[in-house]
């Protein structure tokens, strides 16, 4: 965003402005799935980054369906229960009913509903595309490789740029499927 604020001598102002108008014209995430499948899988996961400084890290907590590999959800937040009980609203109906595979880590247990969520090791594959696009994440917006000197000032930029990121992502995987 710096860069075209330099280049074209423009102010930030404008450019986030600009920015903002084209992210509320873009469709929502849920516009952009294709239609669920009864035996869907969903595949949690969340990936660190921060905004500002270091200290003040971001999560961002993902629900990809295997199937169509498309994220159904997202939250950006901290690594607790309150983020976790927003992606869950996030997902949509017709995706409620699915099995979802995650790791460990425990405030998934306390959001999804047990009959349907399962914690899993990274060996057993369960979560394997999802870690995928962890990777594809992390190559094409830098505010998400760990070790990096791109980052967002501010919540609003974070949040849109990701929403950005995953609506064109899905609104792409909808066109090859």
């Amino acid at each position: 965003m710096r860069g075209v604020e330099r280049i074209f001598d423009i102010p930030r102002q404008t450019v986030v402005r600009w920015i903002s108008t084209h992210i509320q014209k873009l469709p929502t995430v849920a516009d952009t799935l294709l239609p669920a499948s009864p035996d869907d899988i969903l595949e949690l996961d969340e990936v660190w980054s921060f905004v500002l400084k270091k200290a003040d890290p971001r999560w961002l907590w993902t629900a990809m369906c295997r199937r169509t590999r498309q994220i159904v959800a997202f939250a950006i937040g901290d690594r607790g229960k309150a983020t976790c009980l927003r992606l869950w609203k996030a997902i949509p109906d017709e995706y409620k009913h699915c099995h979802t595979f995650s790791d460990f880590w425990t405030v998934y247990q306390h959001v999804f509903p047990a009959e349907t969520h399962h914690g899993v090791g990274k060996e057993t594959g369960e979560t394997a595309h999802m870690e995928r696009w962890n990777n594809t994440l992390r190559q094409r917006m830098s505010r998400y490789v760990r070790q990096t000197l791109s980052f967002s000032k501010s919540d609003l930029t974070h949040q849109m740029f990701t929403q950005w990121f995953i609506v064109q992502y899905n609104l792409d995987l909808s066109l090859t499927i």
